[in-house]
Formats: C-alpha cells, structure tokens, sequence
C-alpha cells in the first residue's frame, strides 16, 4: 500500500463511502470513522485520525457488526452527494478568513489539494490580454517563471481557452494533454491536470490548475465537486486581490509621505524607525519627521493619526506637510495652526502630535504636545526619565486654548526618545498599561547607554516586544546632541 490510495491496492475499498470518509477527516482535521467489508464478509472497522503529516489509519475488527453494512453505500443512498456539501460547506467557511491572495493560496494547497489527490496549483488572472500568475504552490519557480505572462490566446496552455469559455478542463495523463498542447507536459513534468475556470457574475476572473506527479483518472463526481469549488476560489480571490491591491495603494501612500532619509545635521546624530501593525492591512498613521530649520536650530515632529486605513494615511501626510509649513515658529504656535487645518479639513479622525524645537547652539529645547505620549531623556550618567508635559488636547477636538509649552536644558550626550503610543502601550487584564511600556523602554535606554542609535532602536523593539508582534502601528524617534 506504501505510495497508493488504500482504494487503489485494495479494490474492496473502491467505493465512494471510503473516498467521501477520507476526504472529509482531510477538509475538517476531525477523526472520521466508517466500516467496510472485506471479501467475502469480514467487517472491518476504519478510524482515520487526520494531522499535519497526513492521515493515520486504525483499521480494528470490531465486535459487533451491524447487519447491511456495506463497503457502498446502501441502495438510493447519496453519500457522495453528501460528502460534496459537506467539502462545499466547509470551504465556504474557510475561505470567508482569508484576506490577502497568499491566503487563498495557503488554503487551497492546505485543504483542496489533499483531499483530492492533487500535488500543486497555479492560480492566474487575466492582465492586459496576458495570463498574470497570481499565486502557486509546488511549483519550481523556474516553470513559473516561464508560465507568467503568456498571451491569453497562448496554445501552450490550455487556461486562456478555460478562462475565454468559462469551461473546465481534464486532463487524465500527459498524453491527453499533449493531445490538445503538445508542449505543456515537457514545461512542468506533471501527469495530469484539472483546469478550473474562476468566473464571477459571468465574467473570467481567473484559472485555477491543479496538477498530479501521476496520471490521475478524473471521476464524474470529483469534476462536479472541483468545478463547484472554483467558484468559492474565485470569489476568495476577487476579494483578495482588492485587499491587496488597497494594501499597495495605502502602504504605497504611506512609505511616499514619510521622509526617506532624516537630513544630516552638525551637532546632532538621529534615526527613526516605523513598523506597521502585525495585522490588518498593515499600514496606519504614525509618522515622523526631522526639518533643518536654519544652521543653528532643528524641529522634530512625531504623531499618531487615528485609524489604519487610506484615510489614515493620507491624513498623516497632510498634518505632516502643515507641521513643515508652519516649523519655524514657536512649537505651541506650530500645533495650534495645524489643529485649525485640521478642522477645516472637516474629518472625524482625531491626530495627536509632538513637537519640539532645539537650538543647537544653546541646547535648549522647547516642547508642545496634543495629546501625545511624553518624550524620554537620558542624559549622560543619569537614568532615563519621562519629561513633564502640559496637556494639551488632540488635534481636531478644536480648542481655542493656547497650547503649553515646556522648555528643558540638555547637556551634551543627551538622548531624547519620541514614540507613539503602539510602542508602550501594554494589554494588561484591567486594560492597557502604558506606565508599564514606558517604564520598559526607559529600562532598555539605560542598559544600552552610549550605543549606536541603529542598534539602539533595534534593542527597544525587542525590549519592548515590539519586534515580534504588534497591535498598533509603531513610529520611533531618537535624537542625540
């Protein structure tokens, strides 16, 4: 039996009860249990126990047996119809998880490949009159390589003709398919081949293939339940595909807004990071900036925009670009007028800021913040400690107040650490603790003394488990005079 199905070395287990069993432990990793036959009348007992690995199989003679049990399934039973609901089903709620096109990819070469046999995939769509591969599994990426971007008119494969007439293609063996496209065995070696139309609200969306490493014989029922699943694949990926593609557009937007490189100053070392959120579409608001104001003077600005979305996004860059237009007067000033733009902008999403201006020269700094968490200072031989801001309100809440300010004298060595909340707020069972994260960054600051500011931002995101999982999106700011 080693490298076979049972069915195929043992032929009194070639009844569609057996496969419909064996593909039902495979979609829902639950234990499945079925009696079967052997010639002439021994019954026995099957529990399949599905893993990561594959199946294993406990195959007992059980003591009782009740009477009519068959390795078929009785007369005018619909078992296979049965076990194609049951795959239909259980895909269905499968697929509503997936987000990105890797997922639907990941799903499919989890789940639909094993419980049919099938040894790899190719998932493509039409683009511009050409076959874009959209995602693969089991494939070398050489063969890939040669697949992605054939004309949709191509004879060397035989998905732009499934995509054009919204009809599935099987092929059994190599011979069958080099029948039809004679090079198309040589281009992967697989031995046979289920071509799947993605179609949606009667239009081509895309082409699913399955392929064996053996000639593999195509059931009727197995081609009904494979062309019912295409279509749960091809809405999965419709809506993959525009998740990723609003992913691309917000995360192009974002990485646009932020500044690329922070200036080079003389008498001042400084290095950022952002990091997205570990879920979500991976984008959000932080931002950050460093603006040159004249040889003698700098501004630094961290915020934190509400939301993770495009609106999110392209809000940061608004506020951003007021904060440049504005640096140069005093920091209360700065925020006040940014506050106003923002209300004129007429939306509900809410920014906290903090600004600061630093003269070189006098090592003065001069602090504002709206709402924003304060900044840490390590001065050389002392240990870090929060700095004591007057509060201020969000920008957008719309204050007439004038924003406070806080002065403080730095001596040389000093380090001033800006962040958004997403570093230091922790989960806690009452909450978030924020006093904790912050008291953890602050730890990490003094282990870390004197270190490159690189490797020191690297050191507060694993410190501060920032590195390995994230809620919030994270932006980080370090200055040293």
């Amino acid at each position: 039996m080693l490298g076979t199905w049972p069915w195929q070395s043992l032929p009194w287990l070639d009844a569609p009860l057996v496969e419909d069993r064996y593909r039902a432990a495979v979609l829902s990793r639950e234990p499945v249990a079925f009696t079967a036959v052997r010639p002439p009348d021994i019954p026995l007992g099957f529990q399949l126990y599905p893993d990561s690995s594959g199946i294993s199989v406990r195959v007992t003679r059980p003591a009782r047996h009740a009477e009519g049990v068959r390795s078929g399934p009785p007369a005018g039973a619909a078992v296979p119809q049965t076990g194609r609901v049951h795959q239909l089903l259980h895909l269905a709620a499968a697929m509503t998880e997936t987000v990105t096109v890797r997922d639907v990819v990941d799903l499919v070469a989890d789940q639909v490949l094993p419980a049919f046999g099938a040894d790899a995939l190719v998932l493509s769509a039409a683009d511009a009159g050409r076959l874009k591969i959209t995602g693969h599994h089991g494939y070398d990426p050489a063969v890939i390589e040669r697949l992605d971007g054939l004309p949709l008119d191509t004879r060397l494969t035989p998905a732009g003709q499934v995509m054009a007439t919204g009809l599935p293609a099987f092929f059994d063996d190599a011979a069958a398919m080099a029948r039809a496209h004679p090079a198309a065995p040589q281009i992967s070696g697989k031995q046979a081949w289920a071509f799947l139309p993605l179609t949606l609200s009667g239009r081509p969306a895309g082409c699913c293939i399955l392929s064996y490493e053996r000639p593999h014989a195509f059931t009727a029922d197995e081609r009904a339940v494979l062309t019912s699943l295409a279509g749960l694949v091809a809405q999965a990926l419709d809506r993959a595909r525009l998740h990723d593609a609003a992913h691309d557009l917000a995360h192009g937007l974002q990485q646009a807004l932020l500044p690329h490189t922070l200036p080079t100053v003389p008498g001042l070392r400084a290095a950022a990071r952002y990091l997205p959120a570990s879920h979500g579409m991976d984008i959000g608001g932080d931002f950050y900036d460093v603006i040159v104001l004249d040889d003698t003077a700098v501004a630094a600005v961290i915020g934190d925009v509400q939301g993770h979305n495009i609106a999110a996004a392209a809000l940061m860059g608004q506020v951003r670009t007021a904060i440049r237009a504005a640096a140069g007067a005093p920091p209360g000033a700065v925020l006040a007028r940014t506050g106003r733009l923002l209300a004129g902008l007429d939306t509900d999403l809410l920014v906290s800021c903090l600004y600061v201006h630093i003269d070189l020269t006098s090592r003065c700094a001069t602090l504002a913040s709206a709402g924003h968490p304060p900044p840490l200072v390590h001065a050389p031989g002392s240990p870090p400690h929060r700095v004591e801001l007057d509060p201020w309100p969000l920008l957008g809440v719309g204050v007439d107040t004038p924003c406070p300010v806080t002065s403080l004298q730095l001596e040389p060595g000093t380090l001033l650490a800006f962040y958004t909340d997403g570093l230091v707020e922790k989960p806690t069972a009452a909450g978030i603790d924020a006093e904790r994260g912050t008291d953890d960054l602050a730890a990490v600051l003094a282990d870390h003394d004197g270190a490159d500011l690189d490797d020191l931002i690297e050191a507060l995101l694993r410190g501060t488990g920032a590195a390995s999982s994230r809620t919030d999106d994270i932006a980080l700011l370090l200055l040293c005079l």
